[in-house]
């Protein structure tokens, strides 16, 4: 059963006490995750200077989980304890999905000058519990930097509720097969595969159909790919073309994805001319 977390999770500043919440405050909507969301206690005084998300690059989940990072910086006048972050589809105010780090880390995450902290989480990406297929595109970045008070208040410092976006796509596999091996030169070879999907709704990859691949070819001893065509798969996802076999080479193709699915690149397949 997938979960979903409340709009109260996103709405204000967020607070991400990796440091020092016990497990009893954790949020029942997050899948598990120990983490802690609180309201700000006073105007925000300093602010956000960087998040980066899986090191800008696109988050391809498929039928398991995914782990990527989220690296968060901000500074105030008077210093930082934390600099936090969370992933959201929809409105702050209703999320339809959110990606949080769910782990109570057993270290201090976080690197500080007098002014400055940069912080760096480990997010899970669950498809069993965070993630439908309609969740699948462009998702919004919450960030806040937070200040342990010595009189043990939490006091929010910066925030920024949609600081940037993030991707998070449905991965892809193709497969590649050329036949017959070995062959004769000038003779033609068949080449086969087939494109899927991972579907974050039944856990499976699916043919994925109707899209364009290109069919790549790399002779004996060279260092760069030629793409040979460009080829449609059919209604089950399935790929297949011919080409004249010339000399020895690997066969592979490639999707290089849209905005709901990552990229793939098949395994390549040696040929044998002769």
């Amino acid at each position: 059963m997938r979960t979903r977390a409340s709009a109260a999770v996103l709405t204000g500043a967020l607070a991400l006490s990796v440091l020092a919440v016990p497990a009893a405050h954790a949020s029942d909507g997050d899948s598990g995750a120990l983490a802690r969301f609180a309201a700000p206690t006073a105007a925000a005084t300093g602010k956000i200077t960087k998040v980066t998300v899986n090191g800008g690059k696109t988050i391809a989940v498929g039928t398991s989980k995914k782990k990527f990072t989220v690296e968060v910086s901000a500074s105030d006048r008077k210093g930082v304890t934390l600099a936090v972050a969370a992933l959201y589809r929809g409105t702050v105010n209703n999320p339809s999905a959110v990606l949080v780090p769910d782990t109570l880390v057993d270290h201090d995450p976080c690197k500080r000058t007098a002014t400055t902290a940069t912080c760096k989480y480990t997010v899970v990406a669950d498809p069993k519990a965070d993630l439908a297929n309609q969740d699948a595109g462009t998702w919004k970045v919450l960030a806040a930097a937070i200040r342990f008070e010595a009189d043990g208040e939490d006091k929010t410092v910066a925030e920024n509720l949609n600081y940037k976006s993030a991707k998070v796509v449905r991965a892809a596999k193709l497969t590649t097969n050329a036949t017959p091996e070995p062959v004769k030169k000038g003779k033609t070879l068949t080449i086969s595969g087939a494109l899927t999907r991972a579907s974050w709704d039944n856990l499976k990859y699916n043919g994925f159909a109707s899209n364009s691949v290109k069919l790549q070819y790399k002779k004996k001893g060279a260092g760069a790919w030629t793409t040979v065509k460009t080829v449609k798969a059919d209604s089950r996802g399935t790929v297949k073309t011919t080409v004249k076999a010339s000399a020895d080479g690997d066969y592979r193709f490639t999707y290089g994805g849209s905005g709901t699915t990552g990229s793939a690149t098949s395994v390549a397949d040696f040929v044998d001319v002769r």
